[in-house]
């Protein structure tokens, strides 16, 4: 039997109208993923709807709500492969509504595309998503400058130059290493550089989008790690039983180990026997890092556990805390944070609330040097370890014995005000 492909999580996020459902839509047909019948129906639909040019954001914008909107709401995932991988294509909203499901989107993602188009340039939320997309620890980042049809536009090289300046600007601001960010022009929606290179674009020496993809690397699979699954949704299906289902984090699961789920209901933890494991509609006997899954625990109701619970192993249960010290950075806080603030933490899957008790020390986000003045209000741009109490019981674990289980985005009031990891917790006693 051949070796089975690698696989890798890719999300494609980017400003909202820019075209990363198109992008992905066009990939897909184009590689031969979907068939010209399936296109056809989604071509008459879209037509149907009077969203005539939609259709192949609507092969990944499944919802009929969004199909009637024309927007990206919940989180898609598609399986792809390409001669070199197999990926699972996460289409992350764009829309500043649905933020949060784009943060679960790229922390379950190991590689990005940002779509940047080409007459809009760097948006508000181009800015949000470069930075998201470095804390919550998205390992390599490409950028697709879309829409370089648009009139106006006209497949200019200069135009594209333009606008690869102006994102590696933010790029480097957000953390990225901006020469290390590969560039990369589109058309989508007539598919031009999408799977064979362009005559419109002749300037263009470098990469097509699927020429690019496949140039990005495996990321090393943290399997020696503890198990850790964060519950994205729980299913009831007919005949199986409940079903839960999220992206494996860290470790390997197996068909028959003994596990719990904590927090849990009773916020004591839930648990039972792995009895099947269910990978992109197939029977699997274990799964490992970065593997999307869906599987059966005896002895659990759908009562029992709830998106937001974590996963792990009887005799190494995920760490339930009842407060923790992280380091953050305010990004776009429209006043002050001080201790008391009490702003939703975005935790894997899960969302709390989660009071500043303490703010221990105030840093310069560039040297990392303490800053004594005023240290007790934390503004735009401040870097500062906190201590945090939250208001329900949550997993969280720390920076530097589960990385991919330590990354937090802090939301108020529609955008993300902060972002930051843990480094030390005290643990709840169950």
């Amino acid at each position: 039997m051949a070796k089975a492909k690698e696989h890798i999580n890719l999300v494609f996020i980017g400003h909202v109208d820019h075209g990363k459902s198109t992008s992905v839509g066009r990939l897909l047909f184009d590689s031969g993923n979907i068939d010209e019948q399936k296109m056809r129906k989604l071509k008459d639909k879209a037509k149907e709807l009077g969203k005539a040019g939609f259709e192949f954001a609507f092969v990944m914008d499944n919802l009929k709500e969004e199909q009637e909107r024309g927007v990206t709401i919940d989180l898609a995932h598609k399986r792809f492969d390409t001669e070199k991988y197999y990926f699972t294509i996460i289409d992350a909203p764009g829309h500043k509504d649905f933020i949060k499901n784009m943060i679960t989107g790229a922390a379950q993602a190991d590689c990005a595309v940002l779509v940047v188009a080409a007459n809009d340039g760097v948006n508000a939320q181009t800015i949000e998503h470069l930075r998201l997309s470095k804390i919550f620890g998205v390992g390599q980042l490409m950028v697709a400058v879309n829409k370089m049809d648009i009139s106006g536009v006209d497949y200019s090289e200069t135009r594209f130059k333009e606008v690869v300046e102006e994102v590696k600007k933010h790029a480097a601001q957000a953390g990225w290493l901006a020469d290390k960010i590969r560039f990369i022009p589109l058309a989508s929606l007539p598919g031009e550089n999408i799977t064979k290179k362009s005559e419109k674009m002749a300037w263009w020496t470098g990469d097509t989008l699927l020429d690019a993809i496949n140039k990005f690397e495996v990321p090393e699979k943290p399997t020696d790690l503890p198990l850790r699954l964060p519950i994205q949704d729980v299913y009831n299906i007919t005949g199986i039983g409940v079903v839960p289902v999220g992206r494996i984090e860290t470790g390997i699961m197996k068909v028959g180990d003994k596990v719990i789920f904590v927090p849990g209901r009773e916020g004591k933890g839930v648990s039972g026997e792995c009895k099947s494991i269910e990978m992109h509609h197939e029977q699997v006997k274990e799964a490992g890092p970065g593997d999307n899954v869906g599987f059966n625990v005896r002895g659990v109701g759908k009562k029992d556990i709830a998106r937001g619970d974590v996963l792990g192993h009887a005799d190494n249960v995920p760490s339930v805390v009842t407060e923790f010290t992280a380091q953050i950075v305010i990004m776009n806080h429209p006043t002050v944070v001080t201790v008391g603030y009490t702003p939703v933490f975005h935790i894997h899957t899960s969302q709390v609330a989660c009071q500043f008790i303490e703010i221990v020390k105030k840093m310069n986000p560039a040297t990392g040097e303490e800053i004594t003045e005023n240290k007790d209000i934390l503004r735009n741009g401040d870097a500062a370890v906190v201590r945090l109490k939250p208001v329900q019981a949550v997993v969280i674990e720390k920076n530097a014995e589960i990385p991919q289980m330590s990354r937090f985005a802090i939301r108020d009031s529609g955008t993300t005000v902060a972002a930051g990891m843990c480094m030390d917790l005290v643990k709840k006693v169950l």
